[in-house]
């Protein structure tokens, strides 16, 4: 996120459910990393440019999600990437596809 001009600040915590539930993003979407931006959550190895362009589009959503841990998703690099599909997630908790990958 660095490298795509993201300000980022880490911060450690113990109870990392409690901390997704923070930022609003339901437990069913959770993967490893969570993160705030723009008003936004960001659940998992979301690629930077889905960000960049959520934060754009500026659409009426909790967040972006990638739930688990997909080999080939940013951070997860690998020979076999799979095929994996960054969520929006809506404020009643359903979700749409908002990027493939």
């Amino acid at each position: 996120m660095r490298k795509a001009g993201f300000d980022v600040t880490t911060q450690n915590v113990t109870d990392v459910p409690a901390a997704r539930k923070a930022t609003g993003m339901p437990e069913k979407f959770g993967s490893c990393h969570t993160a705030k931006v723009g008003g936004y959550a960001i659940e998992g190895h979301v690629p930077a440019a889905d960000v960049q362009r959520l934060l754009k589009e500026k659409p009426k959503a909790i967040g972006l999600a990638v739930p688990g841990m997909p080999q080939g998703s940013p951070g997860m690099e690998t020979n076999h990437p799979q095929p994996y599909d960054t969520l929006l997630v809506m404020p009643d908790g359903s979700y749409k596809v908002f990027a493939k990958h």
